[in-house]
């Protein structure tokens, strides 16, 4: 999970086929080809239309078709539109709130280890991201489900900072196991060491964006 985006094998998929394994540290640049200017307008477009329609309703199946949308479309979907949006832009936000939720979903108990093993150090960072106590498998993927849930019917900005927080305790937990193997496995502790810097990142970027948002400067 970082600030960037998927695989190029994201590219040109099929929108009904099963949706690829996203893991956390497999965010990289997609390869662009259209008019830039074109798709990120379509991008931006695309975001508000999506917001306004989660937003607006008050149907819970809506909400929960909203929050499962790559389940069924693969993560490619969305990606091929918003995936190489500015960071601190709405199409840019949601991307990320899309990409965190299918990589957790993805490997749920990977991500709770990471977790588990920073949130007694990230303690404001766990309470605002919300997580069940035990923090296991189970516990992650509702969560990132609450998270992306969220920004539909509540409070846009609090679920980017949720999502900021879930962020920062992964990151943190990385960082620690990353010292734990640095002696006994070099390459995992700096692959380690490597999202954990790309997930802070992340969530300043979601930090940023909440803050756009309350101050009505989030497009």
């Amino acid at each position: 999970m970082s600030e960037q985006t998927g695989s190029n094998a994201y590219g040109g998929a099929n929108r009904h086929h099963k949706p690829k394994p996203f893991a956390p540290i497999d965010f990289e640049p997609f390869a662009g080809g259209a008019d830039p200017a074109r798709v990120s307008e379509a991008a931006h477009l695309a975001a508000q239309a999506l917001v306004r329609h989660g937003r607006d309703s008050d149907d819970p199946v809506i909400t929960e078709r909203l929050v499962r949308l790559t389940d069924e479309q693969g993560l490619e979907a969305i990606a091929e539109m918003w995936a190489e949006s500015p960071a601190r832009s709405l199409p840019g936000a949601l991307w990320r709130l899309y990409a965190l939720r299918a990589a957790t979903v993805h490997d749920p108990e990977r991500i709770s280890v990471y977790f588990k093993a920073g949130k007694d150090t990230a303690q404001v960072s766990n309470v605002v991201a919300g997580a069940a106590e035990p923090p296991g498998a189970e516990e992650m993927k509702s969560m990132a489900d609450a998270i992306l849930s969220g920004a539909f019917d509540g409070e846009f900005d609090v679920a980017l900072e949720r999502s900021a927080a879930f962020c920062r305790v992964v990151a943190l937990g990385q960082a620690t196991l990353a010292d734990g193997a640095e002696f006994s496995n070099e390459a995992h502790a700096s692959k380690l060491t490597r999202s954990s810097h790309q997930l802070v990142k992340t969530a300043e970027d979601l930090e940023h964006a909440a803050n756009a948002w309350r101050l009505g400067e989030l497009d």
